[in-house]
């Protein structure tokens, strides 16, 4: 029962774009160290200002990111969030709300500190997420 689990999860890995060019050996990786959760719409994934303790990947639904109770931004499959806050060990930037009924992947805070070590260029992938993150927010302050 559990390799049916871990291989449901590494069919849905392969669809995140993140995760495209990783081997099937780190993606079993990636799924042995994730849970699978469900939630349904209205629900809060994230809270601005709380402590982070999780790392979150869509992999079906839609959510909506606030900051100071303003939208700023949508998240779909493929997207992802809680990184900022393992990384730094600060509190959340902001309010992820789901749209819609969701399917995620969570990854706790041990175990994402684990796979950034073990998974070579996981690393390089969530800098330039977290790049375009900051130029796409630069942008939008701009205009």
């Amino acid at each position: 029962m559990l390799f049916i689990k871990r291989d449901q999860k590494i069919d849905l890995l392969k669809k995140v774009p993140m995760f495209s060019n990783l081997s099937n050996r780190q993606l079993i990786e990636i799924a042995k160290h994730s849970q699978q959760v469900s939630v349904k719409a209205g629900e809060v994934l994230a809270k601005q200002g709380s402590r982070g303790w999780e790392f979150i990947i869509i992999i079906e639904g839609k959510a909506q990111v606030q900051k100071d109770r303003k939208a700023i931004r949508k998240l779909t499959s493929g997207d992802f969030f809680g990184e900022i806050a393992l990384i730094d060990q600060e509190t959340r930037t902001a309010t992820v709300i789901a749209d819609t009924d969701m399917t995620l992947l969570v990854v706790d805070s041990r175990s994402f500190g684990h796979l950034l070590e073990t998974i070579p260029g996981l690393q390089g992938k969530i800098i330039l997420a977290l790049c375009s993150y900051i130029r796409k927010a630069e942008q939008s302050s701009i205009m």
